[in-house]
């Protein structure tokens, strides 16, 4: 009798820990593989999903197959919302500069936004619509394509988050954060995600590394300046991927001085550029 109480003491052991083996939680794909010590990242992110292309305007889903088909990279996108509540790629308040419209976006349903084409940088019509933000996620889920979600002010950032849910497309989307405030909420809401927050100097990273976010949850966008080499290390020594935001001055700089400076930034200790200059960053990085 005592043999047979014991074997079932027994059974019932094993079975409550195969049942906790298998409810344990698991990284997801992207915080496994954007980890420095995993770097799995493409080392170009592409701002607004591509800019100063002609026939391809910023913000476009034809723009992001446009530029994918020619390299590995992540796309920074912007996230706005409509007056009838859809969510849509759109990085200023107006559809003005980058639409044949006019108007405020939070005027406009998505079916009066669906009667202008989109503009490229130089004002050039094309037959490209508005996104929407639905669509980008289903095609970056098919095609295993990243993107860096900038959420507007005007749109909760929860309601972001959700859509992203919904569409089950945690893996392919990094919720763009710009202060400590903005990460916690985050954090809170998707705690299976992947952030960029503000790391630009040690201040900021030792509030990071202070807060209840996990590292394995950060990606590290140290501004669009360079930062001495010791923020760098100590973002890699806690296993944190950098950005550097070569977007704006030090894209031009880029320009003048050439386009091999881009490899000094990196051996600086940027992982990945954020930049208006994709093609370019990655010419530099086939050589």
């Amino acid at each position: 009798m005592r043999f047979i109480y014991l074997f079932v003491i027994g059974i019932l052991f094993l079975g409550c820990k195969t049942e906790k083996k298998e409810t344990q939680s698991k990284d997801s794909v992207l915080l496994e593989t954007f980890r420095y010590s995993n770097n799995q990242a493409p080392q170009i992110s592409v701002h607004r999903g591509g800019k100063a292309i002609k026939k391809y305007p910023e913000n476009c889903l034809e723009t992001i197959q446009y530029v994918n088909n020619q390299m590995k990279a992540i796309y920074e996108i912007d996230v706005a919302k409509t007056k009838d509540g859809k969510l849509v790629l759109l990085h200023d308040n107006s559809i003005d500069r980058t639409t044949t419209g006019t108007g405020l976006v939070k005027n406009k349903t998505y079916s009066e936004l669906k009667a202008f084409n989109l503009v490229d940088d130089f004002g050039n019509e094309t037959q490209f619509k508005i996104p929407l933000f639905k669509d980008v996620l289903d095609w970056s889920k098919t095609n295993n394509v990243v993107l860096s979600v900038d959420i507007k002010r005007s749109v909760p950032q929860s309601e972001v988050i959700e859509a992203i849910k919904a569409a089950n497309a945690e893996d392919v989307c990094i919720i763009i954060t710009y202060d400590l405030s903005q990460a916690k909420s985050a954090y809170e809401t998707a705690p299976d995600m992947l952030l960029s927050v503000s790391a630009r100097n040690e201040l900021e990273l030792n509030a990071l590394l202070a807060s209840d976010i996990p590292t394995k949850n950060m990606i590290a966008f140290t501004g669009t300046r360079l930062s001495n080499k010791s923020l760098f290390d100590k973002l890699h020594e806690n296993d944190i991927l950098t950005m550097l935001g070569t977007l704006g001055n030090l894209d031009k700089r880029a320009e003048v001085r050439g386009d091999e400076i881009y490899k000094q930034w990196l051996q600086l200790g940027a992982d990945m550029l954020a930049t208006d200059r994709p093609f370019a960053v990655a010419e530099v990085l086939k050589k």
